[in-house]
């Protein structure tokens, strides 16, 4: 089973529905995780303002911070390695690094198959 951890910056909800206004960058991530969850994908997410200690634990993370500071977040970890610094990967992204079938990209069906 692949594991991704995603390291946010610091953010007062990772949904991005909390605030004055709707984030729908945030919004799309948050369902696209949930989408990798269903397809047997370990996530872990990590926000910067809640969880620091979370980020000193990590050394690879600890490194990139000390190196570009906050600015480099997000970090996407695949198996402990980077595989996006700065940005959220796109759902087919996700599904290309996490080896998941290219026809399940798109879709909200199960491991099996699409629809």
């Amino acid at each position: 089973m692949k594991t991704l951890h995603i390291y946010d910056p610091a953010l007062c909800c990772s949904s991005g529905v909390c605030g004055p206004s709707v984030d729908t960058e945030l919004v799309r991530v948050q369902a696209d995780l949930e989408w990798l969850k269903k397809q047997g994908v370990s996530v872990e997410r990590f926000n910067l303002a809640q969880q620091p200690a979370d980020f000193a634990a990590n050394e690879t993370i600890k490194t990139i911070l000390q190196h570009s500071g906050t600015g480099a977040l997000p970090v996407v970890l695949l198996d402990g390695n980077v595989v996006a610094s700065r940005f959220y990967p796109t759902r087919e992204q996700f599904s290309l690094l996490c080896g998941l079938p290219k026809t399940e990209a798109a879709c909200d069906c199960g491991p099996k198959g699409c629809c």
